[in-house]
């Protein structure tokens, strides 16, 4: 059974990042180097969060800058029923040692996490909290950075459908966690329900174009070159109208985040595939963990 503890607060931010998380942090001799990384959706307090992939990440990858794009902590469902495994203290706190090692954290909020939104302008053991960003990329290019629910007419005029739909997407994780069980049991590797279920309903596939096509023309009104989001748990990074779109997906169904090479170049992390590229001797625990 998973060990719950309690949420750091402000004030226990330098004896919390002092201190030593329960998994404890990978020594890898050749952590990746990007200018760059972008994350979102990640729903800590939540049993379909990924933690000990996202951990197995944090522990290879190393950045300048980092941004945190939203729906980081799932208030809607600590609101419900507070799920605190040790697992996603110590994601708050590679996070945190990671600002304290001299990565520029922006964190912006979502609505899952909306809460914070309140503090907007302030900074906390060095994450800055931001409304939205503009992020200059080496080369010179503007991306607008947003979590995207801002343009999610069900999220804005229909807050009770949206919370139905999130009842309902936890249900299908849930049956997410078995079919991932089962898959493990056969030494098969991690495969995401919902994100297949997506690619196959027609409804799905239309509301993600639609949504890319509003955050892109957004993006492109404010004359900036490009745009990444969250919000909608689908990776991608597409030319839209001259405008380049990004999304960084998520670390519930897809575990992907997006990055930024020193030399401008994008691309997107399957961290999944990343674990599964690795010598199976290697990281078996991590490769077993991540497709619970």
């Amino acid at each position: 059974m998973a060990t719950i503890t309690r949420l750091p607060v402000d004030g226990d931010l330098a004896e919390f990042t002092a201190g030593q998380p329960a998994i404890p942090e990978k020594m890898v001799e050749e952590r990746r180097q990007y200018r760059t990384v972008w994350i979102s959706d990640i729903h800590l307090g939540t049993r379909g969060c990924n933690a000990e992939m996202l951990i197995d990440f944090l522990d290879h990858v190393d950045s300048d800058t980092m941004y945190l794009v939203g729906d980081i902590i799932d208030g809607w469902r600590l609101k419900k029923k507070f799920y605190w495994p040790s697992a996603h203290n110590d994601i708050v706190w590679r996070i945190l040692k990671r600002a304290k090692r001299g990565t520029r954290i922006v964190y912006i909020p979502g609505n899952h996490d909306e809460m914070f939104r309140q503090f907007t302008g302030l900074n906390f053991g060095g994450v800055e909290i931001r409304r939205q960003a503009v992020h200059e990329t080496v080369d010179g290019r503007r991306l607008l950075v947003l979590h995207g629910d801002e343009f999610d007419a069900i999220t804005l005029s229909h807050r009770w459908l949206a919370h139905l739909g999130d009842a309902a997407y936890t249900a299908m994780m849930a049956l997410n966690r078995w079919v991932n069980l089962y898959r493990r049991a056969m030494n098969l590797p991690y495969w995401s329900l919902s994100k297949h279920a997506k690619k196959k309903v027609k409804n799905a596939v239309e509301f993600i174009s639609n949504f890319e096509e509003i955050v892109a023309r957004e993006a492109g009104s404010r004359g900036v070159d490009g745009v990444v989001a969250g919000h909608i748990h689908t990776a991608d990074a597409r030319l839209i109208d001259n405008i380049e779109y990004y999304n960084d997906g998520d670390w519930v169904e897809g575990c992907t985040a997006l990055v930024e090479h020193f030399d401008g170049r994008m691309e997107i992390l399957h961290w999944a595939d990343e674990i599964a590229k690795r010598e199976p001797e290697a990281e078996p625990d991590v490769a077993q963990a991540a497709a619970a």
